[in-house]
């Protein structure tokens, strides 16, 4: 059985107090994006996780594939699998593949096996994988609170702009964005704001990554700026980075951007990847 894991971007992403636990609470949109993974699972005579690219080389018990498979092993009984997944979404690019993996695994076996868990079962298992886990288990705009898992839906339609991601050869490490990050309330809250016409966007609606990120990194800064020069009603990065995105009216001429950045143009026209 296949299903197609798809990617995320942040629509505002204030970060608003440090937590106990040594996390922090924030506050964001969370938007799905037709760029999506391929993952495919099916009986077999031992568990084996296959993958296209660099993490094959990784322990596959880190991956959050295994992790999920290994979760829902602990309550059911499952049987052994083979897991394939090809991976498109591009890596340390605050798109959320590798969460948008885990919890679509989650998905995949609760059908397979017919497992019979809930919409809130599922969330509450991927929270167990990570912070932005549980929006891909309906992968539908959501507002998030909290570390990112205390969702409520929100009622926004991109369809028919066209999305641009770029993304250069640069990893940022999230621990490394956060420990730059001096938390406050915003302004205005992203929900409030990605309410009211895309145009007024760019003046209120922030990351607050950006402005760390931005200088140490100012090749991500101009991408941001050349999708603005190319007549982007929004652009910003997504999540910690490194990707950046800007959302057009059309389809846009875009500059020539070097043969080591990966580029991506689609038309958004769904708001569910169910």
């Amino acid at each position: 059985m296949k299903i197609n894991p798809c990617a995320k971007i942040n629509l505002g992403l204030n970060i608003v107090g440090k937590r106990p636990d040594g996390y922090h609470n924030l506050q964001t949109v969370f938007y799905p994006v037709p760029l999506f993974d391929t993952l495919e699972i099916v009986e077999a005579d031992e568990t084996r996780l296959f993958v296209n690219s660099s993490l094959a080389d990784e322990d596959p018990e880190r991956n959050l594939v295994v992790r999920a498979y290994r979760l829902l092993e602990k309550s059911f009984q499952l049987p052994p699998v083979h897991i394939h997944l090809q991976k498109s979404i591009p890596m340390q690019a605050g798109m959320g593949g590798g969460s948008s993996d885990g919890a679509f695994t989650l998905r995949l076996l609760n059908d397979l096996f017919h497992l019979q868990l809930s919409t809130p079962q599922l969330q509450q298992m991927a929270a167990g994988l990570g912070a932005d886990c549980p929006f891909f288990i309906e992968a539908t705009p959501a507002y998030a609170e909290g570390i990112g898992e205390q969702l409520s839906p929100i009622a926004l339609d991109l369809s028919g702009l066209t999305i641009v991601v770029v993304k250069p050869p640069i990893a940022v490490s999230t621990r490394e964005a956060f420990a730059l990050i001096h938390p406050q309330l915003p302004a205005r809250n992203c929900r409030d704001i990605v309410m009211q016409p895309i145009a007024t966007w760019r003046e209120s609606l922030a990351n607050d990554f950006e402005q760390s990120i931005f200088a140490q990194y100012p090749e991500i800064a101009a991408i941001k700026h050349s999708l603005y020069d190319h007549g982007a009603l929004y652009a910003a990065m997504s999540g910690s980075g490194s990707s950046v995105f800007g959302l057009f009216d059309g389809r846009p001429q875009l500059p020539h951007y070097p043969d080591s950045y990966a580029v991506y143009a689609q038309q958004l026209q769904v708001t569910s990847y169910k």
